[in-house]
C-alpha cells in the first residue's frame, strides 16, 4: 500500500509526528510491534509535561493516540524489518507485508536494559519485572525490591511503596541521577529501604523470587528477602534493523541532530532513538512535530 509518510512508533515522538502530518493534510501510517505509547505508557504519573500538573503514562499514550486516530492516521500492529531506499520513495517492509511511502520517520524508541546475570531470566515472569505500573499490583502487602538510580526507578519505588509492604531500592552509587525532587521524596517514605552503593548479584527461590542477593563496594554480601524485583537500569535503541541503511552511533542510536534528518534523504530519527542530550516526554514531542514537518515537504 502507498502512503505519504510510514512512522515506525507508536510512542510520543511517533504519535506527535503523525497528528502533524495528518494536519498538513498526508496519508500517514503508524508501524507498532508492542503497544501504543511506548516507555512512557508504564509510567504511574507524568508531572513535567506542560499543560498537566499530573496524568497517568498510560492515559497520556491514549489521549495521543486518540487524537492521531480522529485524524485518519492508520495503525498496524507489525514489525518493521528493513527499510529499502529508490529514491523518490522507500519501501518498509514488515514482517506480514510492504509498504509503500515518500518518507519514513523512525519512532522506535529504546527498550529495558537487563541486569545481565544468569538468574534474570529464570525468574522473569516469576518475580522478575521490568515495569511496576504494569505488575505492581501482584505485590499488594509484600516485599519487593527495585534496581535503579533514575527517574523510572525512584518514580516506581515510591509508586510500589504505597502498595507493598516494604520496598528495597537498590542502586550501584551513592547518589541517585533522578530530579532532586524524586530523590527527596524517595528518602522520606519510611517504608522504602535504600540499598546503596551495591548491585545485585543473583536471585533465589524455588519456583518463584524470594530473595536477591547484592553486593556492595566493600564486598559485603546481603541476603534480601523480596518477591519482586523491578528492573529500572536504563534503556537500549531498537535500531539494529536498519543498521544497513543509517548511520547509527557506537550506543545504537542514531545519527540525527536536531533537525531529525539522518544521513538518508527522506529518512528521518525522532524521539528517544536519535543521538541527543535530552531524553524527556517534550523533546520527544518536539522531535515529532520537527521530523513531520520535514517529511512533509518531501
Amino acid at each position: 500500500m502507498n502512503y505519504d509518510i510510514v512512522i515506525i512508533g507508536a510512542g510520543t515522538a511517533g504519535l506527535t509526528a503523525a497528528i502533524y502530518a495528518a494536519r498538513a493534510g498526508k496519508k500517514v501510517l503508524i508501524l507498532e510491534n508492542e503497544g501504543i505509547g511506548g516507555q512512557i505508557a508504564t509510567s504511574p504519573k507524568v508531572e513535567n509535561y506542560p499543560g498537566f500538573s499530573e496524568i497517568s503514562g498510560m492515559e497520556f499514550s491514549d489521549r495521543l493516540y486518540e487524537q492521531a486516530s480522529a485524524l485518519g492516521v492508520e495503525l498496524e500492529l507489525d514489525k518493521a524489518e528493513k527499510i529499502t531506499d529508490n529514491g523518490d520513495t522507500k519501501t518498509v517492509k514488515t514482517e506480514y507485508g510492504e509498504f509503500s511511502c515518500k518518507a519514513v520517520i523512525i519512532a522506535t524508541g529504546v527498550k529495558h536494559r537487563h541486569l545481565g546475570i544468569e538468574a534474570e531470566e529464570k525468574y522473569m515472569g516469576r518475580g522478575v519485572s521490568y515495569c511496576a505500573v504494569c505488575d505492581g499490583a501482584f505485590y499488594k502487602g509484600k516485599d519487593v525490591a527495585v534496581v535503579g538510580g533514575g527517574n523510572s526507578a525512584v518514580q516506581s519505588a515510591i509508586m510500589l511503596s504505597n502498595i507493598c509492604n516494604k520496598v528495597y531500592l537498590i542502586h550501584r552509587r551513592d547518589e541517585f541521577r533522578c530530579e532532586k525532587k524524586l530523590s527527596d521524596e524517595v528518602r522520606a517514605i519510611e517504608n522504602i529501604e535504600l540499598v546503596l552503593n551495591s548491585t545485585v548479584q543473583d536471585l533465589k527461590g524455588e519456583g518463584k523470587l524470594t530473595t536477591v542477593i547484592t553486593e556492595n563496594k566493600s564486598g559485603e554480601v546481603r541476603e534480601i528477602s523480596a518477591e519482586g524485583l523491578f528492573v529500572l537500569v536504563g534503556q537500549i535503541p531498537e535500531n539494529a534493523a536498519f543498521a544497513d541503511i543509517i548511520t547509527l552511533d557506537d550506543s545504537g542510536y542514531i545519527v540525527a541532530g536536531e533537525d531529525c534528518k539522518t544521513n538518508v534523504e527522506g529518512i528521518f530519527a525522532a524521539g528517544d532513538c536519535r543521538t541527543k542530550a535530552i531524553r524527556q516526554l517534550t523533546t520527544a514531542a518536539a522531535d515529532g512535530s520537527v521530523a513531520a514537518l520535514a517529511a512533509c515537504n518531501m
